[in-house]
């Protein structure tokens, strides 16, 4: 599943192609007419991505698409391609066109409604408007986990499986930490951290974890290999040896999703990455 900085990138890109033009609107599969034949004919008026949510706004009116596990977007220029497989819905204008295939929601939205879709969602690090004192508020009341509070998008919208496991690392926090248990001080370092991470990841449209000292080339290693591309620490690298102390990387399940940790690393107590704290732990 698609996690957040890919939707704010689809929103950006999205505005820039269709922003104040007025659209034609199908569904070549037919599971959108209703909703294509409302939008064909208005002008959008912005995008706006909410955690893994994406908005595009016509007066009076709102396209919902959440992506889930299969959805896709596809675009370009000129004349659309013969529709190819599920389109659920197709946008064009006279000068680019944008399909969307397997989506887990399309759907309009009235005014009330998105605000409503709003209010259940947490707080966005990629958002100005985030507020993170409200979401260290809901951990920090909570015996379950730091990673599937994390992970639960009431609470922080937008960070999946991969931003979640990769932040807690370079924090050195247990994913099994109870919330209640997270101090103010590294709510703050990881809250601050997540939103560097995913803001690098609008910008260069992959996941990257891990500090320059432990790339391929400063380690002479192999690069990751893998489809959802980027160098981490710890995500999905399980067995492999810790790129800062060599432990080997574990692998758990943890309310119903792959958990993965270093056992050293995240058990000192200490942020890999505040030097002061840590300048000795890393050598």
């Amino acid at each position: 599943m698609p996690e957040g900085h890919t939707i704010h990138r689809l929103a950006a890109r999205h505005r820039a192609l269709f922003g104040g033009r007025r659209v034609t609107a199908s569904s070549p599969q037919g599971r959108f007419s209703g909703g294509a034949a409302r939008l064909s004919g208005r002008i959008l008026r912005d995008t706006e991505a909410y955690g893994k949510h994406l908005l595009h706004h016509f007066d009076r009116v709102s396209l919902h698409v959440h992506l889930g596990l299969y959805g896709r977007f596809t675009d370009g220029s000129g004349r659309p391609p013969p529709p190819l497989g599920e389109v659920r819905l197709r946008v064009t204008t006279r000068t680019h066109w944008l399909d969307l295939r397997g989506p887990a929601t399309c759907e309009l939205l009235d005014p009330a409604d998105v605000d409503l879709l709003k209010d259940r969602l947490g707080a966005d690090p990629l958002r100005d408007d985030a507020d993170a004192d409200a979401a260290y508020r809901a951990i920090a009341r909570s015996g379950k986990s730091i990673a599937s509070l994390l992970l639960d998008q009431s609470i922080v919208a937008g960070g999946g499986l991969i931003y979640v496991t990769e932040v807690l690392f370079r924090a050195g926090i247990p994913p099994t930490l109870p919330g209640r248990e997270l101090d103010p001080d590294q709510w703050r370092a990881l809250w601050q951290d997540l939103r560097e991470l995913m803001r690098e990841g609008v910008q260069k449209g992959r996941i990257d974890t891990v500090h320059t000292a432990h790339t391929p080339e400063a380690m002479r290693r192999p690069p990751r290999v893998d489809r959802h591309g980027g160098e981490v620490y710890v995500y999905r690298r399980a067995g492999q040896p810790c790129l800062i102390c060599g432990t080997e990387v574990l692998r758990g399940d943890l309310a119903g999703r792959n958990s993965y940790w270093c056992p050293r690393c995240q058990g000192a107590g200490v942020n890999l990455f505040d030097d002061a704290a840590a300048g000795d732990y890393l050598g």
